[in-house]
C-alpha cells in the first residue's frame, strides 16, 4: 500500500544555464526512470521535449514527471530559468512541498536566484540548494554560500565538502557521516564509500564543527551535548536538520558536477532526507465568499486541509496544456481522492466538471491511472477552467489562494498573412492565453490590431515560433512596444457638470472633488483609489458607484497619450442631481469627463518599466558593454571581476533593451551573456516623454 509519509513533491529552479534540465536527466537516470542519460546540448533531453527546447537549448515550460528512489516517490517538476516564463516557476512553486534551488559553483547567486527566491519566501516552500558545475574553473562553493547567506538571507550551509577542485572534482565528503562519496563507472552510477581522505581531515573537523554548532541553534538537545564535548548521534543530527529545514530558518548546501555524473545520488538522498512530504506541510483553504484578499485579517474563515484519502476532495488546477488528445489539465491534490468518470465543482465557477480521464506524466508521455490521492500531482482530461482554479467534490466548500501572476511588460501587434488563416490565428491565441496567464491578448479599439503582450522579447518570439510550427500559420509582426503608463504629479480639484437636453429626459450630473497623486512611499498595491465624502445627500448613494464606475472605465486610454493611468486617487465630495434627469448613465459620463478635462492639469508624467539586468562577458569587453549601457539610459549598480569573467549588474529603461542579445554577441565575440527581469516603472525623461507623446498623436491621426 502506497503510503503518503513517503511522497516528496519537488521542483527544480535556476537561474539560466546552472544546470537544472542536466540534474534533472541525471535524476531520471539514477532513479531507473530513463536508460540512458539525456543532454540538453544535443536536444535529447527527456524533460526539454518541445522541439523548440530542442533547438534553442532552453527550458520553455516546466516538465512533470514521477520517480522512485529507495522505495520513496519523487514527483519532479524542471521549471524554466528565463524569467520570460517566470509564470512557470511561480505555478510550480505553487503546488510544490520543496524545492532544490540549483546554483552555479561560479556564477553564484544570479539575478534569477534571488527571483526565484522571492518566489520561494512567497509560497513559503522549504529548499536545499546545489552548488552545480564544480568541475569549472573558478568553481568557489565557499563563496557561493556566503552570497546565498549575505544576498538571500537563507541560513545556507555546507553539508558536504569538495574531494579535489575544478577539473580535479572527484567526490564529496559527507560531513554529518564523515565518509568520502566516491562515483565510479562511465556514468557515475558506481557510489564507493571510503574513509575521508588524510588532507582533508583538518577541514572535515573544522566544517562539522561549525555544522553543528550552526544546528545547535534549532535543538536544546544538540546544544546541551555540544557543552559537555559530546558526539551528538547521526539520527538526532538528520532530524534537527530536517526540522531546520521545515521551518525555512535553514538551506542544507550541496555539491556536484552533474554534466560529469559526480554529487547526484547524495542530493537525491538529501531529498528524501530533509523535504517535507504532504503530510508534514500546513495547507490552508478559504471559505468560500471570503478569499484572502477579502477577508485578511479574519482567521477564522481559513480551512486547514488534511492530506486525508477520504475527506472532501480539494484539488487546485495549476496549469493547463492543449495537446492532441485534449486538454490536460495539471492538478495537485491537497485534500481527499479524484476518481475516474466523477465530477466535481468549479469554486469559482460552480459548474460541474467531469473527468474523463486520470494520468501520471513523465514529460510528455503519460501513464493512465484510475484515482489518484491528497499529496499527488496528476493531469486530468475533460474539464474546463482556468489556471488556479479550486475543484472540490462539494460545491461552494473551499477556495485555494491562486498563483501571483506578474503583469505584462511588452506588447506587439500581430496578424495572420492570409485571410484564410485569421481563424486559426485566434484559436491559437486563445489556446495560448488560457495555457500561459502571463500572456494577454487584446485589441486596439482604434486600430482593430490584436496585440499581444508577454514578459519580455523571447516570451514573445516563442509564442510567435509556435504558432507558425503548431497552428502552420504564417504571421505578421510589428516592432515591440513598450507599455508606458501614465501618472499624475501633481493634486487638482475639479467641479464637472454633465446637461443633456434633447427632447423627453434629459441628462443631469454635477461632481465636486480632488485628484491627487497616491504617494509612492505608502505600501497601497492599487493604482487607483476612490473614495466618497458626499454629505447631505447632495449626491444619492446610489449614484457613487456608477461616478466609480466612470474613472476606473476611463483609466485604461490615459488623455495624455492613450496609456492606461495609474498612481491615481479620486475624492468625490459635493456635486447636485436633477430629480428627474439624473441617472447612472449621466454620472458615469460626468466621472469621465472629469478624468479627461483635469488628468492633463495635474502635470502627468509617462512612466517606463525599468528592468533589472545581469550581464556577464570576459574582462576584456568591460569596457565597451559598459560605454554601451550608458548610452542606453542604463544605471549600473554592481561590477564584479571572478577571475576573467565580469559581472555586471544595473538598471536599464525596457525600451533600450530590444535586440540587445545580437548588440552584446557582437560587442563581446560571442562570449557575452545577459538576463533581465522586471523591476519597476519609473519617471520618463521629458525630452523623451514629448518625443513618445508626439509618435502617438501622429500614429492616431493616421488611422
Amino acid at each position: 500500500m502506497f503510503n503518503i509519509k513517503n511522497l516528496r513533491n519537488i521542483g527544480i529552479s535556476a537561474h539560466i544555464d546552472s544546470g537544472k534540465t542536466t540534474l534533472s536527466e541525471r535524476i531520471l537516470f539514477y532513479t531507473g526512470k530513463s536508460y540512458k542519460i539525456g543532454e540538453v546540448h544535443d536536444g535529447s533531453a527527456t524533460m526539454d521535449h518541445m522541439e523548440l527546447e530542442q533547438e534553442r537549448g532552453i527550458t520553455i515550460t516546466s516538465a512533470a514527471t514521477t520517480v522512485e528512489w529507495n522505495g520513496n516517490f519523487i514527483n519532479l517538476i524542471d521549471t524554466p530559468g528565463h524569467v520570460d516564463f517566470t509564470v512557470e516557476v511561480e505555478r510550480s512553486l505553487r503546488v510544490l512541498d520543496g524545492a532544490v534551488l540549483v546554483l552555479c559553483s561560479v556564477g553564484g547567486v544570479q539575478a534569477q536566484s534571488i527571483t526565484i527566491d522571492r518566489q520561494m519566501k512567497r509560497y513559503e516552500v522549504p529548499r536545499i540548494a546545489l552548488v552545480n558545475k564544480m568541475d569549472r574553473v573558478g568553481a568557489d562553493p565557499y563563496r557561493v554560500v556566503n552570497q546565498l547567506n549575505e544576498k538571500l538571507a537563507c541560513g545556507a550551509i555546507l553539508m558536504q565538502l569538495p574531494i579535489g577542485k575544478e577539473a580535479d572534482f572527484q567526490g564529496v565528503v559527507d560531513l554529518i557521516e564523515q565518509h568520502a562519496i566516491y562515483f565510479d563507472g562511465e556514468q557515475g552510477e558506481n557510489i564507493r564509500i571510503e574513509a575521508v581522505p588524510d588532507n582533508l581531515k583538518d577541514d572535515v573537523k573544522k566544517a562539522r564543527h561549525e555544522l553543528l554548532e550552526s544546528l545547535a541553534m534549532f535543538s536544546d538537545e544538540m546544544m546541551e551535548l555540544l557543552l559537555e564535548e559530546k558526539e551528538p548521534p547521526v539520527n538526532l543530527i538528520y532530524s534537527v536538520v530536517r526540522l531546520a529545514v521545515w521551518s525555512r530558518q535553514l538551506t542544507p548546501v550541496f555539491l556536484a558536477t552533474a554534466y560529469k555524473n559526480k554529487g547526484v545520488q547524495p542530493l537525491i538522498d538529501a531529498v528524501v532526507s530533509y523535504l517535507p512530504s504532504p503530510l508534514d506541510c500546513d495547507n490552508y483553504a478559504w471559505k468560500s465568499g471570503h478569499e484572502k484578499s477579502n477577508t485578511a485579517k479574519d482567521e477564522s474563515n481559513k480551512i486547514l486541509l488534511t492530506p486525508n484519502p477520504d475527506a472532501t476532495a480539494v484539488a487546485m488546477a495549476f496549469k493547463i496544456v492543449e495537446d492532441p488528445y485534449g486538454t490536460l489539465t495539471f492538478m495537485r491534490i491537497y485534500q481527499g481522492s479524484l476518481k475516474k468518470g466523477e465530477s466535481y465543482y468549479n469554486q469559482r465557477t460552480g459548474n460541474k466538471e467531469r473527468i474523463s480521464r486520470i494520468f501520471r506524466m513523465h514529460a510528455n508521455s503519460r501513464e493512465e491511472i484510475e484515482s489518484a490521492t491528497a499529496g499527488d500531482i496528476v493531469a486530468v482530461i475533460g474539464i474546463d477552467c482556468s489556471s488556479g482554479d479550486t475543484f472540490a467534490s462539494e460545491k461552494d466548500f473551499c477556495t485555494l489562494e491562486s498563483m501571483y501572476v506578474p503583469e505584462p511588460v511588452i506588447r506587439i501587434a500581430i496578424r495572420s498573412k492570409a485571410t484564410k488563416d485569421a481563424d486559426k490565428l485566434s484559436k491559437a491565441l486563445y489556446r495560448f492565453r488560457k495555457e500561459d496567464p502571463t500572456l494577454s491578448i487584446s485589441t486596439d479599439p482604434e486600430s482593430g490590431e490584436t496585440l499581444m503582450a508577454g514578459m519580455g522579447e523571447l516570451h514573445l518570439d516563442v509564442y510567435v515560433e509556435r504558432i507558425k510550427r503548431e497552428y502552420k500559420v504564417e504571421v505578421e509582426t510589428s516592432p515591440p512596444k513598450v507599455n508606458y503608463r501614465e501618472a499624475p504629479t501633481t493634486a487638482v480639484e475639479f467641479d464637472i457638470k454633465h446637461k443633456k437636453q434633447s427632447g423627453g429626459s434629459g441628462q443631469y450630473a454635477h461632481i465636486v472633488g480632488k485628484m491627487s497623486p497616491i504617494p509612492e512611499d505608502e505600501e497601497i498595491d492599487e493604482t487607483f483609489l476612490f473614495e466618497e465624502k458626499v454629505v447631505g445627500g447632495t449626491i444619492p448613494s446610489n449614484y457613487i458607484p456608477a461616478i466609480e464606475k466612470g474613472f476606473r472605465g476611463s483609466l485604461e486610454k490615459g488623455p495624455v497619450a492613450g496609456f492606461p493611468v495609474v498612481g491615481l486617487s479620486v475624492l468625490v465630495n459635493d456635486g447636485s442631481f436633477h430629480s428627474v434627469d439624473s441617472s447612472d448613465l449621466a454620472f458615469r459620463i460626468c466621472a469621465q469627463t472629469a478624468l479627461r478635462e483635469t488628468f492633463p492639469r495635474m502635470k502627468p508624467t509617462l512612466l517606463e518599466p525599468v528592468m533589472r539586468m545581469e550581464i556577464e562577458c570576459p574582462s576584456q569587453f568591460q569596457g565597451n558593454v559598459v560605454g554601451d549601457l550608458n548610452s542606453r539610459r542604463g544605471i549600473i549598480s554592481i561590477t564584479e571581476t571572478v577571475g576573467a569573467t565580469t559581472k555586471i549588474e544595473g538598471e536599464i529603461p525596457l525600451a533600450e533593451t530590444f535586440g540587445y542579445s545580437t548588440a552584446l554577441r557582437s560587442m563581446t565575440q560571442g562570449q557575452g551573456t545577459f538576463s533581465m527581469e522586471f523591476l519597476k516603472y519609473k519617471k520618463v525623461p521629458n525630452s523623451i516623454q514629448e518625443t513618445i507623446i508626439k509618435e502617438r498623436k501622429e500614429a492616431a491621426a493616421q488611422k
